[in-house]
Order: structure tokens, then C-alpha cells, then sequence
């Protein structure tokens, strides 16, 4: 399916920014903490009140939305979520996790580069309350989780 293009011609994609390993306004380098030959993950940088250090997993090719997403990055993003899952729950020793994903303006995406977000959970946290309280953090209040979750994904992985 071609779905229409919402990014502008001259769109600068953030997300692109991050995987290549640049600086930009909101995410930095070391806020990544999973690097595969197809997807990246790393620390988002707005929070929920009660969900910090939740994490947004890429593809490391641009694609704008789930009906762009080739079948083997889907797999990838899917086999990386669960590790990330996992290693919130190991790491933040939360309840529980959510995913989710938006596409087009009229499911909520407003970065236009697909992207899957993985929250940790707990019970009564209001991830899901009509008007989402979303705050920018700044890179040293990201950083202990981000050395968190890379710490707990090497140990799975080793």
C-alpha cells in the first residue's frame, strides 16, 4: 500500500539523526542503548509522569510509517522490543510493559520516521489518560537509565 507522505520535502528527520549518531535538539548518543544492524533503541526524551525512562525502538533505514515497514525490520523491532521489555522489567523492576505505535496525524504520529514505544507499567500509572502530561527531559536525567538498561541488555545477552 502507498499510504500519502505527511513528512514535508524538507523534512530533517531526528530519528535518522540518532542512528547515524548525531546530536540533535532532544536525543543524544548516549541515550542509546541498543545498536543492531537493522534497528536502534534508545531513551526517549519526553516522559510521562509516571513511566520515566521509557524506551523508543527504530528502524535504522527511513521509513515513515507501519505501511512503509519492510516484513525483516518489522521482525527486528518486534524481537528487540521484548529484549528491551525485559530488560525494563530486570532494570526499573516495574510491573509490567506496554508497546505502542502511531501512524498518520490522525493516530497521533508526529515524527515522521516509524517508531515503537516501550513503556515500563505499573498498575494505576494513567499511562493512558486522555490528556497525556508528556515532558521533555534534559540528557543527565536520562542518563542513569540509559546505563541502566544497556548494563541489564549486556548481562542477557552475555
Amino acid at each position: 500500500m502507498n499510504a500519502p507522505r505527511h513528512a514535508p520535502g524538507d523534512y530533517f528527520c531526528p530519528f535518522c539523526e540518532v542512528v547515524r549518531g548525531g546530536r540533535v535538539a532532544r536525543t543524544q548518543p548516549e541515550d542509546v542503548i541498543l545498536h543492531t544492524p537493522l534497528v536502534t533503541a534508545f531513551i526517549a526524551a519526553g516522559w510521562w509522569p509516571n513511566n520515566p525512562g521509557h524506551v523508543l525502538v527504530v528502524p535504522n533505514a527511513h521509513f515513515e510509517n507501519l505501511y512503509d515497514l519492510p516484513d525483516e525490520y518489522g521482525a527486528e523491532i518486534h524481537r528487540v522490543s521484548r529484549q528491551v521489555a525485559l530488560a525494563l522489567k530486570a532494570a526499573y523492576g516495574c510491573e509490567g510493559t506496554s508497546v505502542r505505535q502511531h501512524n498518520e496525524p490522525g493516530g497521533g504520529q508526529d515524527v515522521w520516521h516509524y517508531h515503537l514505544h516501550v513503556f515500563p507499567r505499573s498498575a494505576g500509572d494513567d499511562l493512558y489518560v486522555l490528556t497525556p502530561q508528556r515532558r521533555m527531559t534534559r540528557p543527565e536525567e536520562r542518563e542513569p537509565y540509559a546505563l541502566k538498561l544497556r548494563a541489564t541488555l549486556e548481562a542477557q545477552q552475555g
